[in-house]
């Protein structure tokens, strides 16, 4: 085999899907998965059910260790004949132990940025960053634009944004392209996604609401909702692997026409067969809207994301357009997979339901109940 992947980030659901799209897309190509102990098992089963199952390895390691957890003489032959890393390993969730997400996003970008400098036949490190670098930021925000005086909403946008400035200072020694994708959703054709987090509250707030109620937008809703589905940035993610005009860029992966907030609520709405909804709940009702039970159970950020929905931002993409419509790579408005999004919820929803009865059930015919 000519080339060698090395995919950080399982179990996560991006890391997958581009350890699949490597494999699909590049018949030369082997794939190494970097893979926790905790999650090995979980890692071979994946492994062994893929597509080209044979250019496919698990990889025992932790990117948030020193050499990614390996032995010195299994870090010396990674590097020998690596060609490319998809670094997808990070910390994004609000409620994350702090102390970890510092070491696997910052601690973990040097320990990938050292493995790259030390693999003499790489050709491309593609890096996961995230659109919420910007922090606080509103107006229009550029692609070469990182560090400009910008506060974060929370700590974890903090490590994110520190990670990417290490790669950024890297651009000298070590071919890069970071990626900066929008709020990733589900596919664009099924639906799926691994977690339910951050845009989720809207779609679970619709869902979950008496279908006779108008049920208020959880904000005013004017500001742009960066939505992009999992699929598009995997795709993305593998076209940049080698063209040349990828190398130490930054590319926005957002849909460039977003709708506002109030406008995909209004759509989740009308596919849910809700109401249309009417005005906006205040700061501190959503506070308390928020904290209910059902979402908390679902959700992993629900507060962060009321942040995000006050931030009046807009991400240009020119240079990422310019880069993968070649690849005939685009974003997909949120309209045209919405009914997908809508109806995967929907079915997790039922399950969840279905288990909460068993395990209701379960304790009623308890004998020792």
């Amino acid at each position: 085999m000519s080339e060698h992947v090395l995919v950080t980030g399982f179990p996560r659901m991006i890391a997958k899907r581009v350890a699949a799209e490597v494999l699909a897309k590049r018949p030369e190509a082997r794939v190494s998965l970097l893979a926790r102990s905790k999650f090995l098992e979980q890692a071979t089963a994946f492994a062994q059910r893929a597509l080209h199952k044979e250019r496919l390895s698990v990889v025992e390691g932790d990117c948030a260790s020193i050499d990614l957890g390996l032995s010195g003489q299994e870090w010396k032959s990674l590097c020998r004949d690596l060609t490319h890393i998809q670094h997808h390993a990070h910390v994004s969730y609000e409620g994350a132990d702090l102390a970890l997400a510092r070491a696997l996003n910052i601690g973990g970008t040097r320990e990938v940025l050292e493995l790259a400098r030390n693999a003499p036949s790489l050709r491309r490190l593609v890096f996961e960053s995230t659109a919420a670098v910007s922090g606080d930021r509103t107006g229009t925000v550029y692609e070469d634009e990182l560090d400009r005086a910008q506060s974060f909403r929370t700590e974890i946008e903090r490590t994110r944004f520190l990670a990417e400035r290490l790669v950024q200072r890297a651009f000298d020694d070590v071919p890069i392209t970071v990626l900066r994708p929008g709020l990733v959703v589900g596919d664009s054709q099924t639906g799926e996604i691994d977690r339910f987090d951050g845009p989720y509250l809207l779609v679970l707030l619709v869902l979950t609401a008496p279908a006779d109620l108008s049920l208020p937008l959880p904000a005013r809703g004017n500001a742009p909702l960066n939505l992009v589905p999992i699929d598009f940035v995997a795709a993305a993610s593998v076209a940049v692997m080698d063209d040349p005009g990828a190398a130490s860029r930054v590319l926005h992966l957002v849909d460039p026409a977003p709708m506002d907030a109030r406008r995909v609520f209004e759509l989740l709405s009308s596919i849910a067969g809700r109401k249309m909804p009417r005005g906006f709940i205040p700061a501190n009702v959503t506070r308390a809207v928020l904290r209910a039970p059902v979402l908390d159970r679902l959700l992993r950020s629900p507060r962060a994301f009321f942040e995000q929905l006050a931030t009046d931002v807009m991400y240009d993409s020119r240079a990422a357009r310019d880069i993968l419509e070649p690849h005939s790579i685009r974003c997909p408005p949120f309209d045209s997979y919405a009914d997908a999004t809508v109806q995967y919820v929907r079915d997790r929803l039922a399950e969840q339901r279905s288990r909460d009865e068993a395990r209701e059930t379960a304790l009623v015919d308890d004998p020792l109940a």
